[in-house]
């Protein structure tokens, strides 16, 4: 029975020393609204944290490229000669390395990600 009032929003419970303000890992479920087709994968890019080099501030500008992402979405599926589906090599939530200019950069609702084939991430970081 609905009764109209308000709704209550039940949240996993937070890891010790994490606050509402900061996410947990593993918590990280957007609703992101692109599908990659086929063996292609949405990975967002990880930036790297700021770089001092003797006290001096390294500018954006001139920071490279970030090499470590976070899968996003999987396509739909790469197929073999008989027409099977391949299974994909990453899933969802894996933190990878990239190439530093591998992919195509897109913009979603503000937020950088590369739009890349599985065959591009160099490996599955532990």
């Amino acid at each position: 029975m609905h009764g109209g009032g308000s709704e209550t929003i039940l949240r996993p419970a937070l890891p010790p020393g994490k606050t509402p303000q900061q996410p947990a890992e593993n918590t990280t479920s957007m609703a992101i609204k692109m599908q990659p087709l086929a063996d292609r994968v949405l990975v967002h890019p990880l930036e790297e944290k700021e770089q001092k080099k003797g006290g001096i501030i390294i500018p954006d500008t001139a920071k490279e490229k970030p090499q470590e992402g976070e899968v996003v979405a999987l396509g739909t599926g790469k197929t073999d000669e008989k027409g099977e589906k391949i299974a994909f090599t990453v899933k969802t939530g894996d933190r990878v390395l990239i190439s530093k200019y591998g992919g195509t950069e897109v913009k979603i609702d503000g937020e950088s990600y590369l739009i890349m084939r599985e065959d591009d991430i160099l490996g599955i970081l532990g």
